[in-house]
């Protein structure tokens, strides 16, 4: 047990769940290829691929989940974890630089691709934006609220206060979930498509993976409020719950930039739709 321990580490026994998860993303990724290229038997290699990823993820967080509990997350084990949510934040900061980088070459440079955009951004083909002021403007709302309740949960938890840890948490978490139903909604009845041309295109890459960063967020959050019903989290060992807070920050901070970037410049000059 982690009581009879003479250090601050913690040593990992042996573990199939690194293994299976590197052969389920190689499954992953080769169903993927195969869906691309239409070719036979591409959904059940896809399938079996999301299968064993569901099951890594779930199996592994399981035991890290357990670990914490059985004491082996001294503060120097919670040291280092930190360290490494700050590396995959800052690894997440750079997959979003390379599409805010797409978008500001299509933007300031369209005539490097006069003959696709007519020399302008939008291009010619862009009838109509969406309105930054409407529907985007009211997810930016929702999101920065979203940011304060989970800020309410985080201190509710550091002093003690468990029933606002998952008033706070319930807030933040219907509140993501409204977002993504919002943005589905603005998805739906956009004046464009994916895949016309470079506005489009970026614009559904940038949004769409930052919409599929906040369903991850949420699901994070709702495991985290499940862990807070159980009893799980105390005031001085809350990592789980620590890095999900700094996950859904990086949501709010990303989605800021991505509205004035994208929807308010992105969309200067042009109708709305």
């Amino acid at each position: 047990m982690a009581g009879t321990k003479n250090h601050d580490y913690h040593i990992l026994p042996p573990d199939i769940w690194p293994l299976a998860g590197s052969l389920s993303a190689l499954t992953f990724t080769s169903g993927m290829v195969l869906f691309m290229h239409e070719m036979a038997n591409a959904w059940l290699v896809l399938g079996l691929g999301i299968a064993g990823l569901i099951a890594t993820f779930f199996s592994w967080f399981s035991n890290i989940v357990k670990e914490a509990q059985e004491g082996y997350h001294t503060p120097v084990v919670q040291l280092h974890l930190r360290y490494g949510m700050i590396l995959f934040i800052a690894s997440e900061v750079m997959f979003f630089v390379g599409w805010f980088w797409s978008w500001f070459d299509f933007a300031l440079f369209p005539s490097t691709l006069s003959d696709v955009v007519g020399g302008q951004f939008p291009p010619k083909a862009i009838e109509a934006v969406v309105n930054p002021f409407d529907l985007p403007l009211l997810n930016t709302l929702i999101l920065l609220c979203s940011g304060t309740t989970v800020t309410w949960a985080h201190h509710s938890l550091i002093h003690g206060d468990r029933d606002g840890l998952k008033k706070g948490l319930w807030l933040t978490i219907l509140l993501g979930m409204l977002f993504t139903s919002i943005q589905a909604y603005e998805y739906m009845h956009s004046p464009f498509g994916f895949g016309q041309n470079t506005y489009g295109s970026a614009f559904f890459m940038a949004t769409g993976f930052h919409g599929f960063h906040v369903i991850v967020g949420t699901i994070f959050l709702i495991v985290c409020l499940v862990r807070a019903y159980k009893g799980h989290f105390t005031p001085r060992q809350h990592f789980g719950f620590e890095a999900a807070a700094w996950y859904w920050h990086f949501v709010d901070v990303v989605w800021l930039f991505l509205f004035v970037v994208v929807y308010v410049w992105g969309g200067w000059g042009a109708a709305y739709h």
